[in-house]
């Protein structure tokens, strides 16, 4: 089976730009190169659902270079077309078309999961809690899977809470070189930038409210303030409020901020993060858009029910008047933002992400058999070998602990502190 698609028509183009992204994919070329060597992805069964764009494709085709046995889907609208041709040209069954219902969603992921896989590379988790719903019957036979995302990592932690999580995951999110690059600076970046093309208007003086300040929020809080916007965070966590109140925002309730916003951003990851009443508070004309990724992040489904209604839709933008009057503007039907109407994190910041996946990979594969049903994370050797593979591609050196060092750093005993 090769997989379902919109038009294989569009390999070629889909090719032309796998290749061009993996040119600036050092890190986790090399990674897929160890894997190769070492054969062990051989003959594996690996399935990837993520966004399906030219950098997830080239971690596609690293994988079946390196002798896996590769299937493909997408959750969501995000799927790249020509992308998903080339794929499929290149012998590798992909299910994933862009602007899929949530029906053919569904029947994208049971058809990659009817291949079997033991691996799973998922973003987002719906992969993984769909294997354990609707096909539990191929989960004795897994290794795991490596999970990508804040809002997927999340509800698999409840899962092995609540005992019903059963295959190892590898929190692929929770590693410094994923979580402190891609979230903060590739989210960050993207984000903001995905807004400011869509509303095409300037940042500077623009009364940014940005709901949750973990890294995704303070990545996009600082990128938005460096085009100079006026940043307001809400957040629920008071440490979180205080870093950012210590790094020069203001801090306010999200009701209270909503009231002055030009533009509201949710980066939770959490439904209903923007409620009605929050919808409700926003200035006539504002603007509300996710950069966290969770279905009804903005409580969309709530303002249709009391009344709102879509007046008028220019592309990814639509004008929702909502029952007390007024009107705002919502980007892209409150999908994530950057990766549903832009072309999602920059190269050389997802490059970090996917090595990371790949080393994730390689572990649950090596500790096979050994690694409870529940979150583990990527152990710090593996975190810093993908990160000191990026560091070399930017051109960067590293100093190395010396002997002296090493002793202080291992050893207990108080030191002669005489002169």
């Amino acid at each position: 089976m090769t997989g379902r698609i919109a038009d294989p028509r569009l390999w070629r183009e889909g090719a032309e730009r796998i290749a061009w992204a993996r040119e600036f994919m050092p890190a986790t070329t090399a990674i897929a190169a160890e894997l190769a060597e070492s054969g062990r992805v051989r003959g594996i069964r690996i399935a990837v659902s993520d966004v399906l764009e030219p950098k997830t494709a080239t971690v596609a085709l690293l994988l079946a270079e390196a002798g896996a046995d590769v299937a493909v889907s997408c959750v969501g609208r995000d799927t790249d077309d020509a992308v998903a041709a080339a794929l499929v040209r290149a012998g590798i069954p992909t299910y994933a078309q862009r602007n899929a219902s949530e029906t053919d969603d569904r029947d994208n992921v049971l058809a990659l999961l009817d291949h079997h896989p033991e691996v799973i590379v998922d973003d987002g988790a719906a992969t993984i809690r769909l294997a354990h719903t609707e096909r539990p019957g191929i989960l004795p036979a897994m290794a795991g899977a490596t999970e990508q995302t804040t809002s997927g990592v999340r509800p698999l932690r409840t899962m092995a809470r609540l005992g019903e999580l059963r295959i190892p995951i590898v929190a692929a999110n929770d590693a410094r070189t994923k979580s402190l690059f891609d979230n903060a600076h590739g989210t960050g970046q993207s984000v903001v930038l995905a807004i400011a093309d869509l509303l095409d208007r300037p940042w500077a003086g623009t009364e940014v409210v940005v709901a949750g300040f973990g890294r995704v929020g303070s990545g996009i809080a600082r990128h938005a303030a460096a085009l100079g916007a006026h940043v307001t965070v809400a957040e629920v966590d008071p440490v979180a409020a205080l870093q950012a109140a210590f790094a020069g925002y203001a801090v306010e309730t999200l009701s209270d901020a909503a009231a002055h916003a030009d533009v509201l951003i949710s980066t939770t990851g959490i439904a209903h993060t923007v409620a009605l009443e929050h919808l409700e508070r926003l200035p006539d004309g504002a603007a509300v858009a996710v950069g966290g990724g969770a279905f009804q992040e903005i409580s969309l489904l709530h303002a249709r029910e009391a009344g709102a209604v879509e007046t008028s839709r220019v592309g990814a933008v639509s004008m929702l008047r909502l029952s007390n009057g007024r009107s705002i503007r919502v980007l892209d039907d409150g999908h994530c933002i950057n990766v549903s109407a832009a072309e999602g994190n920059p190269i050389q910041v997802m490059d970090l992400s996917f090595g990371v996946q790949l080393a994730a990979v390689d572990h649950l594969l090596a500790s096979r058999g050994t690694l409870t049903p529940t979150v583990h994370i990527l152990p710090a050797a593996a975190d810093d070998r993908v990160a000191a593979l990026a560091l070399r591609a930017f051109g960067g050196g590293l100093d190395t602990v010396s002997t002296e060092q090493r002793d202080y750093l291992t050893s207990w005993r108080p030191r002669d502190i005489t002169p």
